[in-house]
């Protein structure tokens, strides 16, 4: 944590009486850097060049005195933080009280006594750096607590990339799967921010932490044997239904994270790409066969992001489809497989689709 420097504070002494001027000057000015000015108009000229440490303020001076200068330091932002510390010969209560309610925070009564004087003006002085040490702190703090939270997420990153990479390894048949569809994911997060559609589910997400959990949707094929897994002919029904498991067995690897673990907030949009981004609008997807909008809008993103990247993709067991046919499926599938309104989405950022599957 970096330390405040140390530095001579600097005091304003306004006073429309040169001896008095002259007096605090002398007593002051061995600890302080003192500047010493004959009247309020003179002191808010002076502030245009440097802001001081703390005021002394007279309150009885031609022109303007202290009661209507402090009104006007007070509610100017560059002032209202400078301690503004009365100078008067009226020593009666209400007056005392006058001045602290309008934001002073001392009273000292002219002539002066240079002991008492030193003193006060050393407490308000140590008031100050105690203050500006615990802003210090604080922001200190918070920097502290920001690059925590970077190295963290940070983390995080690194152990998401690199199961998503071994699952990639396992699967080599959708080599690149997990990077395209989560660029898919960003150009429709990208577009959502910038409309009204689901604006107040969007909002409500941290970027980041979509960005992270998307990388998981398919993390259940660790369960899929290889055999099934990586098979070049038609699945039987029985490896359709192991192939099939792989989103409820996401969700349970998911969950069981998020039991051990202190702070995994973070896997929650994780949990539902794995259990969601099968289900079917109209009902006839896996594994709960969710409808409509109550398939969280995660699954509902990564479904069209998930089966375009498959449809634009070579497999042992079909060859690539050209982009324009992918589209073309994807928007018959409006309504039945997929929103209708991400759909309307995804036709107008297909190009954008286009550039992320040649990459």
């Amino acid at each position: 944590m970096k330390k405040v420097e140390k530095k001579r504070k600097s005091l304003f002494i306004v006073d429309d009486n040169l001896t008095n001027l002259n007096i605090a000057r002398d007593i002051l000015s061995k600890e302080y850097n003192v500047i010493t000015i004959p009247s309020a108009m003179k002191m808010f000229e002076m502030l245009n060049k440097t802001i001081p440490d703390i005021i002394l303020l007279d309150i009885e001076m031609p022109e303007m005195n202290g009661y209507d200068a402090i009104k006007i330091l007070k509610a100017d932002e560059n002032y209202k933080h400078i301690p503004v510390i009365f100078i008067t010969v009226r020593g009666d209560s209400a007056s005392e009280l006058a001045g602290l309610s309008l934001g002073a925070v001392d009273y000292i009564s002219k002539p002066f006594a240079p002991q008492l004087l030193a003193k006060r003006i050393e407490i308000h002085a140590t008031l100050k750096t105690q203050k500006e040490q615990l802003i210090h702190y604080n922001d200190n703090l918070n920097e502290m607590v920001n690059d925590k939270v970077k190295e963290i997420i940070g983390l995080q990153d690194v152990i998401i990339g690199t199961i998503a990479e071994l699952l990639e390894c396992r699967d080599y048949t959708t080599s690149g799967h997990i990077s395209r569809t989560e660029n898919y994911l960003k150009i429709f997060l990208d577009a959502l921010g910038k409309s009204d559609l689901y604006k107040e589910q969007v909002d409500g997400w941290r970027f980041e932490a979509i960005m992270q959990s998307c990388k998981l949707h398919d993390l259940g094929k660790i369960a899929v044997r290889d055999s099934v897994l990586k098979k070049t002919s038609k699945l039987t029904e029985e490896e359709f239904e192991e192939i099939k498991a792989h989103a409820a067995f996401g969700v349970e690897v998911i969950e069981k994270i998020q039991k051990n673990a202190k702070d995994s907030a973070f896997l929650e949009h994780a949990r539902i790409f794995a259990g969601t981004h099968h289900e079917k609008w109209d009902g006839t997807g896996y594994p709960k066969g969710l409808k409509g909008e109550n398939i969280p809008l995660q699954g509902r993103l990564m479904a069209i992001a998930d089966v375009y990247d498959a449809l634009i993709s070579e497999r042992p067991y079909k060859k690539a489809f050209p982009h324009e046919d992918a589209v073309k499926i994807i928007s018959e599938g409006r309504g039945t497989y997929f929103d209708p309104n991400l759909v309307d989405v995804f036709l107008k950022l297909e190009g954008d689709f286009k550039e992320v599957s040649r990459d």
